[in-house]
């Protein structure tokens, strides 16, 4: 048997497609496969994917060194990835990080603190008042502090992020082909990737990149060990007057004490629908979900109308002028490896690797993981001794 192509990456979303771009720069012969956004939601029957949003924060600190640099690479290239491909999906508007002061018992923000510095970032440190001069449409609980990061944070979106990865890489050589992988074998020394339309597609190497559907049982001849956990995220429209008067809000990140009400909220984005939402997330508890049939229902649901009750309770306590015009939800999925840092790593086979588990954290990060499961294919490990972390992958026994 022969090669059709000399890679293949399985998975178009943000991690995916940023892979394809990597690779397609370096050498000839790669393709990317995965369906377009379905049009329909809630009829959909087929796989789905989380970037389907216009809104991930993006930070450049993190407590985590591993997390920070993934995050710090990433940001750097943004601005040439909207260059070389026309397209802008990132809007510089700070992020906010705000939890209870620091000599109690949360070790949150001195820890945010600790990472700003051992980063070089430029941050302010707000208490009490310095959080309501500041951001006045805000009203945190008495004893906060907060930590502003005013560049290099903010917010993107996933789904114009993909758009610019795929472009680019199809720019430089990657086709682009629009099915649902099914399985992933080696077959002669070749992977062999198979497709629900009946198509048949061989490549020196293949790399699985599908998110939470990367525990699909039919994909690899063993899958990976990895939660999948359903989350509900909650869309509160505000009319354009309303979003323009809340104009300085950065993208925010919220810790309870007792981590009871922490949440993540998106300053307003104006949708493809013309309207403007202010979004969060933050699941009080875990919905954890096995196997993709499983998966593929969740995503057609509104998420949980507990966490959405939840979600609603904060966000009018966080926000006290905040006059929604509709609220809704939807449902998405994050996924952890074993470590809590992605699986960027081979099977037993040589010829097929996979690049997932990225425990929620990863839009920003999205094409430093991509570069990296790249340098994986290219080289056949990943030369980059920046990281402490192995990227070891795990496999259900």
């Amino acid at each position: 048997m022969t090669a059709d192509f000399k890679f293949i990456v399985i998975g178009r979303g943000m991690m995916g497609a940023a892979a394809a771009r990597h690779l397609a720069r370096q050498t000839n012969g790669v393709a990317v496969i995965g369906p377009d956004e379905p049009e329909q939601r809630k009829t959909h029957e087929g796989v789905f994917a989380s970037h389907y949003d216009e809104g991930r924060i993006t930070r450049t600190i993190d407590p985590d060194p591993n997390w920070a640099r993934f995050a710090n690479r990433s940001i750097a290239r943004y601005r040439e990835l909207e260059r070389e491909s026309g397209i802008a999906f990132y809007s510089q508007v700070g992020c906010l990080v705000v939890g209870p002061k620091r000599g109690g018992e949360e070790p949150y923000i001195a820890d945010v603190a600790a990472a700003a510095e051992t980063l070089r970032v430029k941050t302010t440190l707000l208490d009490d008042d310095g959080l309501r001069a500041r951001f006045p449409f805000f009203a945190f609980p008495a004893g906060s502090e907060g930590i502003h990061e005013p560049q290099g944070a903010g917010h993107i979106s996933p789904r114009r992020l993909v758009r610019a990865q795929s472009l680019l890489a199809e720019k430089v050589g990657a086709k682009v082909l629009k099915e649902t992988v099914i399985s992933i074998r080696e077959e002669d020394g070749l992977a062999v990737v198979k497709t629900s339309d009946g198509n048949v597609y061989r490549a020196e190497k293949a790399l699985l990149a599908a998110g939470g559907f990367s525990i699909t049982q039919s994909l690899l001849a063993t899958p990976v060990d990895m939660k999948v956990r359903g989350r509900t995220v909650v869309f509160f429209e505000i009319s354009e007057a309303d979003a323009m008067s809340f104009g300085a809000m950065p993208s925010l990140i919220y810790k309870s004490p007792g981590d009871v009400e922490s949440i993540y909220l998106l300053p307003p984005i104006r949708y493809p629908d013309g309207k403007y939402y202010i979004k969060i997330g933050g699941d009080p508890d875990d919905y954890d979900i096995r196997g993709d049939a499983e998966m593929r229902a969740w995503f057609r649901t509104d998420g949980r109308a507990s966490v959405r009750e939840h979600l609603t309770r904060i966000i009018h306590r966080l926000i006290p002028d905040l006059r929604p015009l509709s609220v809704s939800s939807a449902a998405c999925v994050t996924s952890y490896s074993p470590s809590n840092y992605p699986m960027i790593d081979y099977t037993a086979s040589p010829n097929i690797a996979v690049m997932t588990g990225c425990s929620g954290t990863s839009a920003k990060s999205s094409d430093e993981i991509g570069r990296l499961g790249a340098e994986l294919l290219l080289d056949g490990r990943i030369n980059d001794d920046a990281y402490t972390t192995d990227f070891a992958a795990h496999f259900l026994r």
